[in-house]
């Protein structure tokens, strides 16, 4: 067991009052990291586009203040993304000064990709130098999360803040200045729950915090070892009325936190890697967690106490998913690992289908290589990319709208797959033929796909004409 905690809960009590899970986005938004839940999956009924170029169903092309790997986030019409510039740039020069460093939380019109606002933010000193493999990771990897009046990042060791939708910033509030011991920096995203923002310091801090929306003042803070080597970004499992879960993978076991106090409540052991890369998912009743290195997956129903290992385990498999985060629909988990779509049955466990992806999907290194980095919102700054990507590895996670799975590599070949028993692939498209990274996982709202590389924000969306 690997999950030691430290509760501060001085301020609990007050918030164990508040009610209704989620937040006061509207339908249609995509509101935190990988959308709903974190799902990746978009219930909006509007036509999705199969095929798109620089020429066709490109809504709108806009180069960005500096690279990033975040993902940007939908709040009615505008569209909020982060990036860094300054310093750690350009992997082909040299990195500059960190005294350099700037943070930028960017809103954009997400009917014509102007900038709206561009507000930065000093970096807290020293930070992580720039280089080797955190030269794959940067320094604006965690998406956005917003509440439809507040917009709230993080930013590793600069902190977690608050901005009105208007770009004024309410709150600054650091979660520690740790290191990785690995030199991977971090990447877990913020979400919301209640009245918190729920931030995971994997490497600042090895602990998970709890901050009020209004003030950033700490409400609890859950610290363990076993946050070290953590990356991805945790789920709420409404398990019924009264009880809701706070799930997060880490290394060796998942884990089920009480949201509104920070107390662990279940356990399981789990997936044999010293490095969690992907995030969790739910299909509301049961959490499916997929490693790498050979590490397996596996399915555990939610509302257990205590060790569940024996208990609530559903199955085990042998299926990876690298770097990336599944999506589940319709009692199937679809998701994308080495240039392979695999579709596993998520009752059983059973593998449905495997198709490999064709037309320029960025080529992987084999499964027993070793570490690999973070996940999805995924390392990738550095101006670099191209054909093939920056070191080949791919790090976004799929998404799926209107009976469709995109998936984006990091060379910029984006696929679309058409969701069912049998793996059919309908398209493959490139909204740019230039050397851009894209390691950030799209978004979706309302028929439109949102696309980030290292250099721009794209908006796709069937009969659009380029701007």
């Amino acid at each position: 067991m690997r999950h030691s905690f430290q509760i501060n809960s001085a301020t609990v009590a007050l918030f164990v009052m508040l009610a209704a899970l989620g937040s006061a986005a509207a339908a249609g938004d995509w509101s935190r990291f990988r959308g709903p839940n974190g799902s990746g999956v978009s219930a909006d009924a509007a036509p999705m586009p199969v095929h798109w170029s620089p020429t066709q169903n490109l809504k709108w092309k806009v180069a960005l203040p500096g690279p990033g790997s975040s993902s940007p986030i939908i709040v009615g019409d505008k569209v909020f993304i982060t990036c860094w510039s300054g310093y750690g740039t350009d992997r082909g020069n040299r990195a500059g000064n960190q005294s350099d460093l700037k943070r930028h939380l960017v809103c954009l019109d997400r009917n014509t990709g102007k900038t709206v606002w561009d507000k930065t933010v000093d970096p807290v000193l020293p930070e992580d130098n720039y280089g080797g493999m955190f030269a794959e990771h940067g320094y604006a990897t965690h998406t956005p999360a917003s509440d439809g009046e507040r917009v709230y990042v993080f930013f590793g060791k600069t902190g977690a803040l608050a901005f009105d939708l208007k770009g004024n910033q309410l709150w600054q509030t650091t979660v520690g200045t740790g290191s990785d011991r690995m030199g991977w920096g971090s990447g877990c995203s913020p979400i919301l729950y209640k009245n918190l923002v729920i931030v995971t310091a994997s490497p600042e801090s090895g602990a998970m915090y709890a901050l009020d929306k209004e003030t950033g003042k700490e409400v609890w803070r859950a610290a363990a070892d076993g946050f070290s080597g953590t990356w991805g970004t945790p789920v709420l499992v409404e398990v019924d009325a009264n009880r809701t879960d706070l799930v997060i993978g880490v290394p060796y076991e998942i884990w089920a936190f009480n949201p509104d106090t920070g107390k662990l409540r279940w356990y399981c052991e789990a997936l044999g890697t010293r490095s969690f890369c992907s995030s969790v998912v739910t299909d509301g009743k049961v959490v499916y967690a997929m490693g790498d290195q050979g590490s397996g997956s596996i399915a555990i129903k939610a509302g257990g106490e205590k060790d569940v290992t024996k208990s609530q385990v559903v199955w085990t498999g042998r299926d990876n998913n690298r770097i990336g985060t599944s999506v589940i629909v319709d009692g199937k988990l679809y998701f994308v690992s080495s240039g392979v779509a695999t579709c596993v049955d998520a009752k059983t466990g059973t593998r449905i289908y495997q198709g490999r992806l064709g037309g320029g999907s960025t080529a992987t290194a084999p499964d027993d290589e070793g570490p690999r980095r973070p996940p999805g919102r995924g390392p990738g700054g550095g101006g670099g990319g191209g054909r093939g990507g920056m070191g080949g590895q791919d790090y976004s996670s799929p998404v799926v709208a209107d009976g469709k799975l995109y998936y984006v590599s990091r060379s910029g070949a984006a696929h679309v797959i058409k969701l069912g028993d049998t793996f059919e692939q309908l398209a493959t498209n490139r909204v740019t033929e230039d050397a851009e990274d894209f390691s950030a996982t799209p978004a979706v709202s309302n028929g439109a796909l949102f696309i980030r590389s290292s250099k721009h924000l794209y908006c796709i969306a069937e009969g659009a004409t380029s701007k």
